[in-house]
């Protein structure tokens, strides 16, 4: 097989770039048993493809978690990168496996890699697994990393429509005003026409009257008349009170542990008009009615 040699200062000490190697296809398939025959037999782990693609970014990227315990027991380097600077941790995180994503952690894996792409809390609210949201973010995950295409991952998960998700990064203090292009989790609500995505937004701050580099506010991406448009509208007439903003202050400033143990109930059940979502700041042991009064669009 017709190899070269890779870029040191790009790659470090990972070896030659080859097409594919039988190390990758185990990798990726899960043929554990013909991996560990493979690394016995003294296969390179480290062995990089002409995209920069290692044996345990392939094994990652399918959530193969037996061949990443494999690799990673046989020396696999835990934050290679591919050519996009991804890591196998990335790979894990867009895969949606908790079970790799533990095991990267526990060799080593740096949460938050440089780079100017989406990060691995980027790609976890990509695919929507709030199992690995949640992990990420209890290990230190940069709530804020931003990404030139996609910006920040509370934009990731807006634009996919992954509430549990949404909800998580902001619990977890993520900055509901963030911008990319002056375009806000709202604009991003809003173009989804996501009703319940725009009310926790709202909930937790979001600025109605943002607008993006094309001078639009979220309610200019909704239909007249729509649900998403009568809920903007709502909230335009009537601001959140000084007593909602206080509680969502106080709320904010609480830890990330503490928030958790003082949600009330899940984001479902029936609808009470707009706002009715804002039980979600009130703590477990008190009872509270809707921060905000049921609305004729809502009836």
């Amino acid at each position: 097989m017709e190899t070269r040699a890779a870029d040191g200062s790009f790659l470090g000490d990972l070896g030659f770039w080859v097409e594919r190697t039988p190390v990758h296809e185990a990798a990726q398939r899960g043929e554990t048993r013909q991996l560990q025959q493979l690394i016995e037999s003294g296969a390179c782990v480290n062995q990089v493809m002409v995209d920069s693609i290692t044996p345990l970014h392939a094994a990652s990227l399918q959530g193969q978690a037996q061949c990443v315990q494999l690799l990673l027991a046989a020396g696999a380097q835990v934050d290679a990168r591919n050519i996009d600077g991804s890591t196998p941790l990335c790979d894990a995180c867009a895969s949606g496996s908790i079970e790799c994503v533990k095991l990267l952690l526990s060799h080593g894996a740096k949460v938050n890699p440089p780079l100017y792409t989406a990060s691995p809390l980027h790609e976890a609210c990509m695919s929507g697994s709030s199992e690995c949201v949640r992990l990420l973010i209890d290990v230190g995950a940069n709530l804020e990393a931003h990404d030139c295409h996609f910006g920040t991952p509370l934009h990731v998960a807006c634009a996919r429509e992954h509430l549990d998700c949404v909800k998580m990064l902001l619990n977890a203090g993520a900055n509901v005003n963030a911008a990319k292009l002056h375009e806000t989790a709202l604009h991003h609500a809003a173009k989804v026409k996501n009703v319940d995505l725009i009310e926790m937004l709202i909930q937790f701050g979001g600025n109605i009257y943002a607008r993006d580099n094309r001078g639009r506010k979220p309610s200019d991406y909704t239909w007249s008349s729509s649900a998403p448009a009568k809920c903007l509208e709502h909230y335009e007439k009537t601001p959140l009170s000084l007593s909602q903003l206080c509680r969502l202050s106080l709320f904010t400033d609480l830890p990330w542990r503490d928030r958790q143990e003082r949600l009330s109930q899940e984001h479902k059940g029936a609808r009470r008009g707009w706002g009715s979502r804002a039980l979600m700041l009130i703590p477990h042991d008190q009872e509270a009615p809707s921060l905000i009064p049921s609305s004729p669009a809502a009836k």
